[in-house]
């Protein structure tokens, strides 16, 4: 079950809207439905929430670019709503890296120009491929949140608050920003 809001930041305070992602396709395409929700470009939020899996949380700041945070990138690779949030970018890695470049490598695994001292000296060979250095396999979503955790840092919820939500993760945001009652009623 999948919940996602707007929430406006105005004059008045937060006002909230139910919102619908079924024609959002991409993060320009949610950023511009965001943008509409708040004419004077004021900071809007948009939520999303899997229950049980994950939430998201993009920003939008007049027409400055998004910032986003999911709380759990691989939870969250397995949505349709994930899959908008989470942009190459944000994932670090470069647009159509979704395989290894099989060119890099050598016959023996090692990346061209990888030097093997220590076969030679009968060591353990590091093939460069699931080092501890996070590099896993290329295109890889990672388990684990990604993002801006800062986010909502100017809004009274710190990095660490931010990364530790989880089950009603976005009851527990619009409460630090004094909008739950707003949240509540597009529910």
């Amino acid at each position: 079950m999948y919940f996602a809001a707007l929430l406006a930041r105005t004059e008045d305070g937060w006002e909230a809207s139910d919102t619908e992602l079924d024609d959002v396709e991409t993060l320009s395409d949610l950023a511009d439905l965001a943008r509409e929700a708040s004419p004077d470009e004021d900071t809007v939020l948009v939520l999303i929430e899997q229950e049980s899996g994950w939430f998201g949380v993009v920003r939008v700041d007049g027409e400055e670019d998004p910032r986003i945070y999911v709380s759990d990138a691989a939870a969250a690779a397995r949505s349709s709503y994930g899959e908008i949030l989470l942009t190459d970018e944000l994932l670090g890695r470069e647009p159509g890296d979704d395989a290894p470049d099989l060119d890099a490598l050598d016959l023996d695994g090692t990346e061209d120009g990888d030097a093997d001292d220590d076969a030679a000296d009968g060591g353990d060979t590091d093939t460069g491929l699931g080092s501890g250095s996070g590099s896993g396999s290329v295109g890889a979503v990672p388990h684990g949140s990604v993002g801006d955790a800062q986010i909502l840092e100017d809004l009274g919820v710190t990095e660490k608050e931010l990364r530790s939500l989880d089950g009603d993760a976005l009851s527990e945001i619009a409460e630090a920003l004094g909008a739950s009652e707003v949240l509540e009623t597009v529910r």
